[in-house]
């Protein structure tokens, strides 16, 4: 069989921050791989850099040194304008609360980011649509945010992540503000559609009985990504 492509290379990755007169180094010479279809687990305490993994994986930041390369293409030098275009299309981002537009439908805040991609209106509707009943949440469509549960506004929030079609999917505790039945149940239709879509998944969690059920699990140590050992 032959391997799986890289969908997401992190080479040498530099991240520093000012602190006063200091320089805080968050990532040193950072190297991590994600291959196609692949669900990894970032597990590390807070203030070990996750979410600047993410930023920086998901084109949000620039490192200071090294590389991010998205679906084979190098990311270092291309434009603002180039960045956002990879955002848009190749990447989806769920985050701890949900950030859906309050004003807006469950329905309208999926086909928000297919509209402004460019798709008509009835395509993005039936789209939406799809994916709200893939995550079994299709009977809510029409409520706003404040009228649907925690856990149905995240689960909005992932099928809106991946309305475009990404090849990567980034998740910075998707399921860290709901409680352990929920979590559960938010993570089921999450990894359900990752695997079923073929999709690539980066997932910052603190859930270790979460993190147990993907393909792996990666921590940082003094700026580094490494593999986290089964127990650990």
């Amino acid at each position: 069989m032959s391997a799986r492509r890289p969908v997401l290379e992190m080479r040498e990755v530099e991240r520093h921050y000012a602190e006063g007169t200091r320089r805080l180094t968050i990532l040193d010479a950072a190297s991590f791989t994600l291959v196609a279809g692949e669900m990894v687990a970032l597990v590390a305490p807070s203030g070990a850099g996750k979410s600047t993994l993410l930023h920086l994986a998901g084109l949000l930041e620039m490192p200071d040194g090294g590389d991010v390369i998205v679906g084979g293409r190098a990311c270092g030098r291309l434009s603002d304008d180039e960045r956002t275009a990879i955002r848009r299309n190749d990447i989806g981002f769920v985050y701890q609360f949900h950030h859906l537009l309050p004003e807006f439908s469950a329905l309208e805040n999926v086909m928000m980011p297919q509209l402004v991609r460019g798709l008509a209106p009835a395509e993005a509707r039936s789209r939406a649509m799809q994916l709200l009943d893939y995550m079994k949440i299709g009977h809510r469509a029409e409520h706003r945010p404040a009228e649907l549960s925690g856990g149905e506004q995240q689960r909005v929030a992932i099928a809106r992540a991946v309305a475009n079609g990404p090849m990567l999917l980034l998740a910075d505790e998707p399921t860290g503000n709901l409680d352990p039945v929920t979590a559960g149940y938010v993570f089921d239709a999450l990894e359900a559609l990752v695997r079923q879509s073929g999709l690539s998944a980066l997932i910052a969690t603190h859930n270790h009985d979460l993190a147990a059920r993907m393909d792996r699990r990666v921590t940082l140590d003094k700026g580094k990504v490494v593999p986290l050992e089964r127990g650990a």
